[in-house]
């Protein structure tokens, strides 16, 4: 993934997002997804949703394909400019499956999910949990093989179902799609063979997943919750 200009949606080197360390090392030297699974942590603010976001904008943008809800990107436009102003180089022909999974959009797209499905026994996805709608979305991948992008999926999960996500992550690479997920969760960054992506003060960090801070920060919570809670 690069940098492009567009004569249609001028480039502001003075745009917010640029003040992102993770961000401006986007711009200045692009990024490469190496591995099926990439995780990206950080702290609130780092710019990991900014930054999947703007990979979810910039892949639906090359589409020729009818754009619908499966690559919404939050339906009444993007939170900012940025994906118009990125290239996304990979497979040819581009796979059109795939999609982009966050809280914002997530009931649109199993709305749209369900308008497509016989009725049958099973309950509609957005007749199910938050959670047990999510995992059976992904087992079922209405939208098939391709780019698969979450943003914090932990937010609608166990513990239990945080590990049933990894295998479902598993079974789509294994499958041929890549994936590129956002998470806070130690669990989440886990996943087998996946490049971590650490968005610090100083741009992008490759450390081990033992190495991360939320890692070292659940350990010592779950360890001594006490010394945490003492000082609220």
């Amino acid at each position: 993934m690069r940098p492009r200009e567009s004569l249609a949606h001028p480039f502001d080197p003075n745009a917010w997002y640029f003040d992102l360390p993770a961000i401006a090392e986007l711009r200045d030297e692009g990024l490469s997804f190496a591995a099926p699974v990439t995780v990206i942590v950080g702290e609130n603010g780092a710019g990991k949703s900014t930054l999947v976001e703007a990979i979810a904008s910039s892949w639906e943008g090359g589409l020729t394909a009818a754009k619908d809800a499966m690559w919404s990107t939050g339906g009444s436009g993007e939170d900012t400019d940025l994906g118009w102003h990125l290239w996304c180089g990979g497979m040819r022909p581009r796979p059109h499956g795939g999609c982009f999974l966050r809280a914002e959009s997530m009931h649109q797209m199993f709305a749209a999910a369900d308008g497509g499905r016989a009725r049958d026994d099973d309950q509609a996805f957005n007749e199910l949990s938050h959670g047990q709608s999510f995992l059976r979305y992904i087992a079922e991948r209405p939208i098939g093989v391709g780019l698969w992008i979450m943003d914090e999926p932990e937010a609608a999960l166990s513990f239990q179902s945080c590990l049933a996500l990894i295998g479902a992550i598993n079974d789509l690479v294994a499958e041929g799609s890549q994936v590129v997920m956002a998470t806070h969760s130690p669990v989440l960054a886990a996943c087998p063979g996946a490049d971590i992506w650490e968005l610090t003060d100083d741009g992008i960090e490759t450390p081990d997943w033992g190495d991360l801070d939320i890692v070292r920060n659940w350990r010592r919570f779950l360890d001594s919750p006490e010394m945490f809670l003492r000082h609220l």
